[in-house]
């Protein structure tokens, strides 16, 4: 697959956040929803004057309807007379043109071999949860889930280390066809604040569809004592659905940040994130 940029284009990167409380995920969809994307590329078509041509964005991670975002990277191929055109008052003017709920930090004109999505090479996600027996601080509520069970944030770390390197995690993927689920998990764990709101850090090469959501799910039955902490391994071994391991909702996950290679490594990461994986067959996940 190619990734060559368009001749008289220049690729742009986009650092950006956003609550997605009232979002329907990040990618546009059929029938008006609102989404992250449509609303950055319809700010972009206004403030650049385009008329009816559309700059489409390419996206680091796409996140569902009513996940957030910290640190979010997305880009977009733009023609150079519009960049120069534009470029030194596009932010603010894209500032005053987007709804509060998304905000645009930087627009920087790319390296070569550039791309936000095949380019990275982590993404660093957070889970916020609470146990406290009262609920949610209200200035919290939509980044935090209650769990109205006392947790066991030590039993859930330790159930959390059976399942980091790399796996076929389709027991916690929602499949999708001809994707692949072989993920390489690098960092579960999970820390207690002083305010008692546990921060589930979960950082990955990649994720499937609600990857994160169900690691969080089972580690939940764990830290409440409905499960042992050897039971997300067993699941994950076993490599199919368990109906036990509940998707929590989206609310409490933020897309904190994510890792690009130096600048000289950008393209050979592009072509290898794009060869679909397999594990050898010596591999064993537990």
């Amino acid at each position: 697959m190619s990734d060559e940029i368009e001749p008289g284009h220049v690729r742009v990167r986009l650092d950006l956040s956003y609550d997605g409380t009232e979002f329907s995920g990040w990618a546009k969809q059929a029938g008006g929803r609102r989404t992250v994307q449509g609303e950055i590329e319809d700010a972009l078509r206004t403030v650049t004057r385009s008329g009816e041509t559309t700059y489409e964005l390419t996206v680091a991670g796409r996140t569902d309807a009513g996940v957030h975002a910290r640190g979010q990277v997305a880009h977009v191929d733009l023609p150079v007379e519009l960049w120069e055109e534009h470029r030194e008052k596009l932010l603010k003017r894209l500032a005053g043109r987007l709804p509060r709920d998304v905000r645009i930090w930087s627009l920087t004109e790319a390296p070569a071999g550039f791309n936000a999505r095949f380019s990275a090479v982590w993404r660093r996600y957070a889970y916020r949860v609470t146990d406290h027996p009262g609920g949610v601080d209200p200035l919290l509520r939509g980044h935090v889930l209650w769990h109205d069970w006392p947790l066991d944030v030590d039993a859930m770390n330790e159930a959390a280390r059976r399942l980091l390197g790399e796996h076929d995690f389709a027991a916690y993927c929602k499949r999708r066809e001809g994707a692949t689920t072989i993920r390489t998990l690098q960092e579960l764990s999970l820390l207690r604040d002083a305010d008692g709101v546990i921060t589930a850090t979960v950082r990955a090469d990649a994720f499937c569809h609600n990857m994160v959501r169900s690691l969080i799910g089972a580690l939940l039955f764990v830290g409440d004592g409905h499960r042992e902490p050897d039971w997300p391994g067993k699941v994950l071994a076993a490599g199919v659905r368990d109906s036990a391991v509940h998707v929590v909702r989206p609310h409490g996950l933020t897309l904190e940040e994510v890792g690009y290679p130096a600048d000289d490594l950008l393209a050979a990461r592009n072509k290898e994130a794009r060869n679909k994986r397999s594990l050898p067959a010596t591999v064993r996940c537990c």
